[in-house]
């Protein structure tokens, strides 16, 4: 009985010892939000004493959704760090953000990851507009997951197969859309446009001119957008005029910062040209609207809504 004893003490002993891998300490952060140091390119979560902070380059959170299973995968390095922090009493961002962050409280434990890989799932955050169903990206929601993520401690280290980092979200600015009623055909070529400041809303139309004919309609001429019916929107750093579109090379300025193709459509369905034509005084005005019309660049999509009002324009014969 004593030798059994002795054993049973003897196994607890061992178990007790400190020896790095045996001690483990769970962190869990992924209910708590992440935010951003506005001076450097570190994003942090704060539990009451404890930190945990992840600093990687601005730029890896483009503003675009990831493809389905394809996240951004990176490689835990000198520039894409992982920290876990614990204090003495509770933290603030003034302990990470400023160039020399406070002293205090006391930092009483830290650990580095030193090997595995970074995970980003980016998914577009939208509004919808209860009316017409038209939707609007406002930001973009970054879910980050550590895989393999192994960490230095001060007495050993720490691996966890999968370990949630969470959310973070961007914010990016609408799309204007500040469109009036009105809108032009092109002098020089088969685009019909409507413009106002620096964004433009075109439609290429040169495959469809009988959409287009100078005969009032008693039911709306029906086209889908595709290949060679291509709706764009543009916006530019600057206001754009009329001489832009008949330039006989693409100017320079005002420089492109984004564009939106109109995603093909499906009969009946989808992305789906209306247009009804009426007299105009000696002429005829051409109305377009666009049904169920979805614009697309790189892998985020938006709609335009039930019905939206492309614009008019008229025709003097």
């Amino acid at each position: 009985m004593k030798k059994i004893i002795s054993l049973l003490a003897l196994l607890m002993l061992s178990y007790s010892c400190d020896d790095g891998d045996l001690e483990i300490k769970n962190i869990d952060f992924s209910e708590v939000t992440a935010q951003k140091c506005s001076e450097k390119d570190v994003i942090y979560k704060i539990k009451d004493k404890e930190m945990l902070v992840l600093s990687i380059p601005a730029s890896t959170f483009i503003n675009d959704e990831t493809p389905l299973d394809s996240p951004i995968v990176l490689s835990i390095n000198s520039t894409n760090q992982v920290v876990y922090r614990q204090y003495n009493s509770d933290v603030s961002s003034d302990n990470i953000c400023p160039t020399i962050p406070s002293a205090t409280p006391s930092l009483l434990e830290e650990w580095n990851a030193t090997a595995g890989t970074i995970e980003i799932t980016s998914t577009a955050i939208k509004t919808t507009d209860a009316t017409t169903n038209a939707t609007r990206i406002t930001g973009y929601k970054h879910y980050i997951v550590f895989k393999n993520i192994t960490f230095q401690k001060p007495n050993g280290t720490q691996v966890y197969e999968t370990f949630v980092f969470g959310n973070y979200t961007t914010s990016i600015t609408s799309l204007p859309f500040a469109f009036d009623e009105l809108a032009d055909k092109s002098s020089c070529s088969d685009v019909i446009y409507n413009f106002n400041g620096s964004e433009v809303l075109s439609l290429n139309t040169a495959n469809y001119a009988s959409l287009f004919e100078n005969t009032v309609t008693t039911t709306p001429r029906i086209a889908l957008i595709d290949d060679t019916t291509v709706l764009k929107y543009q916006l530019f750093n600057n206001v754009i005029t009329n001489d832009y579109f008949c330039a006989s090379t693409t100017p320079t300025s005002p420089l492109l910062m984004q564009e939106w193709v109109g995603v093909n459509g499906v009969s009946g369905t989808s992305g789906i040209i209306e247009v009804t034509t009426s007299t105009y005084g000696t002429g005829f005005q051409h109305t377009i609207h666009l049904k169920n019309v979805s614009l697309k660049k790189g892998n985020s999509t938006f709609t335009l809504g039930n019905d939206y009002l492309f614009g008019s324009f008229i025709v003097n014969p």
